[in-house]
């Protein structure tokens, strides 16, 4: 039975979420109605937050006002339909609710010792991201704070095997005079595959960059020598153009000669989900992907996943059981870097059951129409669309560096929409991502207009 303490501090406790709740929805509510990024008042505002550390705290009604009052004027309208930056998917409501009752329930989500109820629906997430992605149901999948830090934990997978095959016990020997694993990766690999190589020793200068094609893709004919010593990387959705190693011809010209191939999946890998997987035919010759959810499936930030082929390798490489902390081979723990961690599976979960495989792949499919009724648009007003598109990807250039350089300016100073600058082939470029499930024709319509606009200036 509860002490009248303990009813006061729940009723002041059950107010507070409730206020946040609210401010929440109010927040929600008045998407597309301030400006896309905040201007330089609602910036200057955070200094707000520049206070010394209070001796006596000042309570928990007047912190959530701060945030809410000067953060919410400062925050960028990712969880919009106008913001085309970084590949970045608004929040589907059913991933906002199911993160939120993840967040009250505050189970460790490391093993099933931690949370049964986490680690059922975790296991279930896994499964179902193994049968719509169609990758090798026997994989092991940990669910990873990004596609970095799972990109991380499956060349660590990779690397392990490699030396292992090689007879080189990298947990007991550790990397001094092993064998050397050589590493081949695009020449427009992803920044978050150098960090991960970086992070892991593997120094840059030992790394092959093939060569590509026009349209960003490892080109099968000039793949450099590959062996059993060998990891190679390849890409589902360049960060540019949106194209796809070409990964059956890749495999097919030396890539099966690898000791392990990863594919960086982050967005492009979802289009194995809809109409457009030919462009990832082959990609299940690989031994490991990793993939957002919190870019096109549109679940919130710190929502991904690692997929590894072998799962004792994924496992031996993470094992982190410990004498007060049993562990096996389906904790999450063992999957990924963290032993304390939240239950990002869970808004996975979420959004493909609210989804189903239709829905997903209506979403996926939809964003791809936007992406090409843009480019088209562009080009139409004057522009020049440096990529096919073949997904979500508009790569833009304007009739000088100089004129594209003030466009994107103006673009992103002009609160209708915000999207980023790029160098293509030595040359800038703006990059036009569309990816939330909130995005509309009409959106399109107003992007190219505001464009356009800007353009005869």
């Amino acid at each position: 039975m509860s002490t009248p303490d303990d009813a006061t501090d729940r009723a002041h406790e059950l107010a507070v979420l409730r206020d946040a709740d609210e401010r929440a929805r109010r927040y929600i509510a008045g998407i597309g109605t301030r400006p896309v990024y905040p201007d330089a008042t609602a910036i200057a505002g955070l200094d707000a937050f520049r206070e010394q550390l209070p001796e006596e705290g000042h309570g928990a009604e007047s912190t959530i006002d701060l945030l809410d009052r000067v953060g919410s004027a400062a925050a960028v309208e990712t969880n919009g339909h106008r913001y085309y930056g970084f590949v970045i998917g608004a929040t589907l409501p059913v991933a906002a609710a199911a993160d939120r009752l993840a967040l009250a329930w505050d189970n460790s989500a490391s093993s099933a010792t931690g949370s049964p109820a986490l680690a059922a629906i975790e296991a279930v997430a896994g499964e179902w991201m193994l049968d719509i992605l169609d990758l090798p149901r026997e994989s092991a999948v940990g669910f990873s704070t990004s596609a970095a830090s799972g990109t991380v934990v499956a060349l660590a997978a990779a690397r392990r095997t490699v030396l292992a095959r090689a007879g080189w016990d990298l947990d007991q020997r550790g990397l001094h005079q092993a064998p050397q694993v050589r590493v081949v990766a695009s020449e427009l690999t992803h920044v978050v595959v150098k960090k991960a190589l970086r992070v892991l020793g593997f120094g840059l200068d030992s790394v092959t960059f093939a060569s590509t094609d026009d349209l960003g893709r490892i080109d099968p004919e000039r793949l450099p020598e590959i062996d059993a010593r060998t990891i190679l990387i390849l890409q589902a959705g360049e960060v540019n153009t949106g194209e796809f190693d070409p990964f059956d011809r890749i495999m097919d010209a030396g890539g099966d000669a690898a000791g392990w191939v990863h594919v960086d999946g982050a967005f492009g890998l979802w289009a194995r989900a809809t109409a457009h997987r030919e462009l990832t035919a082959g990609v299940d010759r690989a031994d490991s992907w990793t993939v957002d959810g919190h870019k096109w499936l549109n679940t919130p930030y710190d929502s991904a996943a690692v997929i590894v082929r072998d799962r004792e390798a994924l496992v031996h490489a993470m094992h982190a059981g410990a004498e007060y902390s049993a562990a096996t081979a389906d904790d999450q723990m063992n999957r990924t870097l963290e032993f304390s961690r939240r239950a990002r599976g869970v808004t996975i979960w979420a959004a493909l059951r609210g989804l189903g495989r239709r829905g997903v792949a209506a979403q996926i499919e939809r964003s791809v129409a936007l992406a090409r009724q843009a480019a088209d648009g562009l080009r139409a007003s004057g522009y020049t669309v440096l990529n096919r598109p073949v997904l979500n990807q508009v790569l833009v250039r304007a009739e000088s560096p100089a004129a594209t350089a003030r466009i994107l300016a103006a673009a992103q100073a002009s609160g209708r929409t915000w999207f980023g600058g790029t160098v293509w082939r030595g040359e800038p470029a703006f990059r036009i991502s569309v990816s939330s499930w909130r995005t509309g024709p009409e959106d399109i319509a107003d992007l190219v207009a505001l464009l356009r606009e800007l353009r005869e200036e």
